[in-house]
This record gives structure tokens, sequence and C-alpha cells, in this order.
């Protein structure tokens, strides 16, 4: 993980991170507003020991002093010590309101009290620093009638405190900043990381060692309309129906699939809509194309084309009824298609049959290409079993839906009946994630057009 990595991470989500900065900020300033003020008062003192003279000195001894003041700090906070100064209900609060601590070096003990109340806080220091001085000279006489050997001076007295020590809003705003930042981009890389879904064409292509054919762009009324209707549609779904058809008619110019089965890893990944739309695109290419609706368990093509499903392959294969019987013609030019029939209870035995391999033939002979929309591979064994019989598979593979995992197993699935995949499609594509968004209709538009001329001329000429 780089630099780049991560300004890449924030510009994908660059609006749950303002949105987590936002939420923490708002939180910081309630739970600063909420928060009583707090004043801390401060009394300084200073321990001096008698010398042999009779005398008190503050030089004499230093060092054996500074070594033991750490006592007289915890004695400062002692029960005995708060006691003096406070009720006996209010000792457990005022302990740890006080804290006490040693100048480095010197002989010096700082004391400071917090309390709610400035004016309060001062008087509880100065009290302590009074009562401290008298417990010191108490304990530190070897008799009640001897002198004391250690004296407590006070050098500072404590004053009101002007300003509280807390809340402070600057700090608590930056501290929640930072800390949501942290937990942001923290929760962002674990989830890119657990997140094995497919992402682009990259991860497409090298997890499924093939070439991606077309990036499918996401359109929010493909819902409603799934088709692409107009011949000269400028749509940026339409554009991209045609560039994955210009990109399939270069595929293996000496060894071009005239069967074709469309197929995904597992349900609503667009595989139907691929197949419907490609062999509409083709059909307007001049190719003479049929669509098998081979999806003999959840057939869609009835309801996308608006035709009669009832009567079709299942009914040609157990010799209900004769092909050009059932198969129909749609559009302008005219799209062939066979619809899947009636649903039976043993779909991958239809398929595998020979009556499928006899139908096929048929289908070859007639047209340019046959296009199966096939289900999905790894629920049910469909798809492979036409796959074993056809000249190339076709993976539809969704943005964000599909993982890496479903996508090497059904590759390995294919790999192991010898299916020749011919490619691969990544749908559903958000417009900011595709690498094409922005160039609109301008010199893309009509560099497709350019070259699908082209495939549109040698595609006739090897017809012919």
């Amino acid at each position: 993980m780089d630099l780049l990595y991560f300004i890449r991470l924030a510009r994908k989500n660059w609006i749950l991170i303002l949105l987590s900065l936002i939420i923490s900020v708002g939180a910081a300033l309630v739970v600063t507003a909420n928060m009583a003020p707090k004043y801390v008062a401060t009394i300084t003192m200073l321990f001096s020991s008698f010398d042999r003279q009779g005398g008190f000195s503050t030089a004499y001894q230093v060092d054996t002093l500074s070594q033991g003041a750490q006592s007289y700090a915890n004695l400062l906070t002692s029960r005995r010590m708060v006691s003096q100064i406070t009720t006996a209900e209010d000792v457990p609060r005022l302990q740890r309101n006080i804290t006490a601590e040693v100048v480095p070096g010197t002989v010096l003990l700082r004391a400071m009290v917090s309390d709610q109340d400035p004016v309060r806080a001062a008087s509880l220091a100065n009290a302590l620093g009074a009562r401290f001085a008298v417990l010191v000279d108490q304990i530190e006489r070897p008799t009640p009638s001897s002198r004391p050997t250690v004296k407590v001076t006070i050098v500072d007295q404590a004053e009101i405190p002007k300003a509280p020590v807390s809340p402070m809003p600057m700090v608590n705003v930056l501290v929640a900043l930072l800390a949501a930042l942290v937990i942001a981009f923290s929760s962002l890389v674990l989830r890119d990381r657990l997140d094995t879904t497919i992402k682009s064409p990259h991860e497409l292509q090298q997890n499924s060692k093939s070439s991606t054919l077309g990036i499918i762009g996401y359109e929010r009324a493909a819902r409603r309309h799934p088709l692409i209707l107009r011949p000269h549609g400028r749509s940026s779904r339409a554009e991209a129906f045609r560039s994955l058809r210009t990109n399939l008619q270069f595929i293996g110019v000496d060894r071009q699939p005239k069967s074709l089965v469309i197929t995904s890893c597992l349900p609503n990944e667009g595989k139907s809509s691929t197949c419907s739309n490609l062999a509409i695109t083709l059909a307007q290419a001049g190719w003479q194309v049929v669509l098998v609706d081979g999806d003999l368990r959840r057939p869609r093509l009835p309801d996308y084309f608006g035709i009669e499903g009832a009567v079709g392959l299942t009914d040609v294969l157990i010799g209900k009824a004769r092909l050009d019987e059932v198969i129909q013609t749609w559009g302008e030019p005219r799209l062939f298609l066979l619809p899947s029939g009636q649903i039976p209870p043993n779909p991958s035995e239809l398929l595998g049959s020979r009556m499928m391999r006899q139908l096929l033939d048929q289908l070859v002979d007639k047209y340019d290409i046959v296009i199966i929309d096939a289900p999905p591979l790894l629920p049910v064994t469909d798809a492979a079993t036409l796959a074993a019989v056809c000249d190339g598979v076709m993976l539809v593979a969704k943005y964000g839906g599909t993982r890496q995992e479903h996508l090497q197993r059904a590759i390995e699935q294919l790999s192991s009946i010898n299916a020749r995949i011919v490619g691969t499609v990544l749908n559903f594509v958000p417009a900011k994630a595709s690498k094409y968004g922005g160039y609109g209709y301008g010199y893309g538009y009509y560099e497709s057009e350019a070259a699908e001329e082209r495939a549109k001329a040698t595609v006739t000429t090897t017809v012919v």
C-alpha cells in the first residue's frame, strides 16, 4: 500500500470520509458543550532540614530531602491529610482531584487542586498547604518535646485561576478529526482488502485469464428498458454494446465462433440483457442472428422482447414441433428468436441430448451466428453442458457483485470440459468507475463507428 493507493481510496469514498468527519466534529462539540469546566489552583512548598548548628538550612542535605520528597508527595494526597480540609464523604472525590509532584533536582513540592469552582479550588489548595505544614511538623519530631527535623514553608500561595484547563474545544475537535480519519481509513482499507468482488477490467482479465471484450455501464433506466431499440442510439450503454460487437467480430479471424454461449457465475449478473443487446447490435450490423433461450429454468427472453414463449426449444427437442414453426422474427433488421418453451423437469438432460446437437447443427448452417442465453454456471450444469457442444463461451461478470473466487471456479469448470472461452464482459459498471466516462459522444463514438464499419465490411466479405 502506497500513498497513491490511499489517495484513490479517499477519492472513491470521499463522501463517507466527509460524513465521518462531520459526525466526529459534531460529537466533539456536543461532548465539549456538556463538559463541566475544570479549574486548577497550584500551591508551591519548600522542604528544609534542621542542621547541626541548630538552624534550618535549605542547602544542607538537599540531595537527601529531594530523594525523600516523593514520600511527602504521597502523604499530601493521603486520606489522613485530605480528611483535615474536607468532610469524610468528600475525601475520595478530593483525593482524585489533588495532584502532587516534586520539582526534579529541588526540594520544592507542587500541589494542584482541581475543582469546578475556581474560588473553591484556590481555597482548598491553600488550606491543604497550611494543614500539610502542620502535619509534617508533627510527624518529623522524634519526640513531642524535640524540634522537627524537617520544615515545610509555603513559597507561593494558590491564586484564583482565571481560565479553566478543560474542556479545550480546539483540542477536542482536532482529536475527534484525527480519530475519525484513522477509523475511517482503517475501515476502508479493511473493507477493500476483504472485498473480493470484481471492480475493474484488469481484475476480470487477471482472474478469468481471458480478454475483456466489453465494459457495459450502469444505467438506471435499463431495469425498465433493458433493450437497445434505436439503431443509432447514442447512449453510453448502446455505445458499449457496439464496442462489444466490434471486439467480438475481430476475435479469432480464422476461427470465429458460429455458436456462442453467454452465461455468468451466479444469477442477476446481467447475462440475459447482454445476450439480447449483443444479438440486436449484431443484427444491426447485417448478421443473420438467432437468439436461443437456453435457460430452461428461468427464461427471460420472452419478457424482454415481448414475444410468446409457451412453445419453443423444449418442444423441438421432444419432437412436438418443428424448428421453423417455433422460431420467431423480431424488429427491423430482423432478429430471429427461439424461446425456451415449457419448463421441463430435466433441463440438463435435454440440453445435453443428441437432439440438441442436431438442432445446433441446423442453426449453425442456416444463420451467421447462434447466441444461446444459458443459465448461470455455478448453481446448475446446464451452461457447462451447452459450452461443451458450442464453439465458444462468453462469461458475464457484475461489477461489485461477482466474486473473484466464483469467477475462478467458473473458469475451472469450463476448462475441465475444454470449452473455448472467447472473452468476458464486465456489466453494471458505474459511470465514475468507467475508464471511458467523460468522452461523451465525441471522439470515442466516431472511432468506434469507424472500427465497426471496417469489421462489418470484413464480415460481409467472409459471408459472401
